[in-house]
């Protein structure tokens, strides 16, 4: 009955059981209204979603290069609390995860085959600038407003770990800020639920590859529960012996692959296109981020795209964006920003650099294109078919969808359960629990919404699905973003 007292872990929790169980009882009608609510949203903010990204990128440069750059979160004296390695794990982890592996192929050979503008470039430097785009500054930006903003609340303000907090100064009403928690909430866990149906729907498409055999639903929702068990035993030891054990064999291991293929490939071809590309992403990275003039790719093409992935990355900031604030004490503003931005951000190139032109050179060898690697579930697993040691490949890639979608859970269900167990640094075992079982159960929902129709999959609901449930926060974001410059200017005032 204590629970019942708890607000912050009733209501939300309450939610995501009538949304459970409408989606279980009237899957079809939940699609249609979804389809009809997405495409509502995209006419009248699907603009707003790019001018955001913009603005977040621009915001974290300015501030990384002023002097409130220099505010430690911490003690003054502080070093931080991890090694850049292990801290660079743990925030691609929890950030990226097996998206990288789910579009590692199939992202840079569609947008080569359908180029988003007309553009002097060729089609191959093209794809992989547009898909840098979409994996770059902008998504971790995001990430990293929210991982200052929270960081500063709780290393230097010595707030609770609640995003109410960053902005109670401006907002006096207790309900208006247990709105503000439970709206995050509620987004956190749709972008999380989110990401393990695309996981286990990709892990599945890799396992019938592998096997030759028709893995089903039952198959899916089987991993989800799976991945979920697992991810409530790491979030269970917490961060230090589960979390970030588990990012650290993550990041070796996908190192590793991305070595092998860079090591079989044509590695001239792959760092000149890595080189060219990442030049012009960073030239036209404020015209595409408008979608000014002939940088525009047209309504479609960024409803599926563009939109969807902006809607993703700002369901995901709440949670990366702590847990980012959680294991970076000791650093400086500036450390944080610029690391986030840039470390991941061309990591994230590097990779699809090497993905993206050893697919080219295969399409290129094959002489035609037969839509090989247009299943994003299966086109990884299609393309290490290519190299040596293919099985032993694709058993690896299995793993490390597993063991990505691992810490993305663990590290959200401990985020969770830090609101919910008013702010705590280390919550209650309990709380993990209890969020471990209901992302679960919200997540088998959603791969039963993804099997409504035999003309959709787990894709097209989430991202329908994403374009809602980020806006409300999307529009916060930037409240939030004007209460810090606020706060932090005025507290450097009372200091002179």
């Amino acid at each position: 009955m204590r629970h019942l007292k708890n607000p912050l872990l009733a209501l939300p929790i309450g939610f995501l059981v009538l949304f459970t169980l409408i989606v279980f009882f009237a899957t079809e009608k939940s699609y249609e209204f979804i389809e009809l609510a997405s495409i509502w949203v995209r006419n009248y903010f699907g603009f707003f979603y790019l001018y955001l990204g913009l603005g977040c990128v621009l915001f974290l440069i300015i501030i990384a290069l002023s002097p409130i750059g220099n505010i430690k979160l911490g003690k003054k004296g502080s070093s931080p609390e991890y090694s850049l390695w292990s801290w660079t794990a743990m925030l691609y982890s929890a950030g990226m995860g097996s998206g990288i592996l789910l579009r590692a192929v199939q992202e840079p050979v569609f947008m080569q085959q359908h180029p988003p503008f007309p553009s002097h470039l060729t089609p191959e430097i093209l794809a992989l600038e547009f898909t840098f785009y979409q994996w770059g500054l902008t998504a971790w930006a995001f990430y990293g407003l929210f991982a200052m903003v929270v960081g500063y609340a709780l290393f230097v303000r010595k707030k609770k770990v609640r995003v109410s907090s960053t902005i109670e100064d401006s907002i006096s009403s207790p309900l208006a800020k247990k709105g503000i928690d439970i709206m995050t909430i509620i987004t956190t866990v749709f972008g999380l639920i989110a990401a393990i149906g695309l996981g286990t729907t990709q892990i599945n498409g890799g396992l019938n590859h592998i096997f030759d055999h028709n893995f089903g639903l039952g198959t899916t929702l089987l991993l989800a529960i799976l991945i979920s068990a697992i991810a409530f035993y790491s979030a269970w030891q917490g961060v230090n012996k589960g979390i970030k054990a588990i990012s650290m064999i993550n990041i070796l291991i996908t190192t590793l692959l991305l070595l092998f293929v860079f090591a079989m490939s044509d590695v001239s071809a792959i760092l000149t296109a890595f080189g060219t590309a990442s030049l012009n992403y960073l030239i036209d990275f404020v015209p595409m981020s408008l979608a000014y003039g002939s940088y525009h790719p047209g309504m479609t093409f960024l409803t599926d795209w563009t939109f969807y992935y902006w809607a993703f990355w700002l369901a995901w900031a709440p949670f990366t964006g702590i847990f980012i604030a959680r294991i970076s004490k000791g650093r400086t503003l500036r450390q944080l920003l610029l690391g986030v931005l840039i470390i991941p951000s061309f990591g994230t190139f590097f990779w699809f650099s090497v993905f993206g032109t050893s697919a080219f050179g295969l399409i290129e060898d094959w002489g035609q294109y037969q839509n090989e690697f247009d299943h994003v579930f299966s086109s990884i697993f299609v393309f290490f078919e290519n190299y040596p040691m293919a099985t032993l490949l694709n058993l690896t890639t299995v793993l490390l969808l597993v063991g990505f979608l691992v810490t993305s859970v663990d590290s959200a269900v401990f985020v969770l359960s830090m609101f919910t167990d008013r702010g705590k640094k280390n919550p209650k075992k309990k709380h993990r629990l209890i969020w471990s079982a209901s992302i679960l159960l919200a997540t088998l929902a959603l791969i039963l919404l993804g099997n409504a129709k035999p003309d959709i999959d787990v894709l097209t609901a989430v991202q329908k699905l994403l374009i809602i449930t980020s806006l409300p926060f999307a529009l916060f974001m930037v409240y939030m973003a004007g209460a810090f410059v606020w706060e932090v200017s005025r507290k450097q005032k009372s200091i002179h």
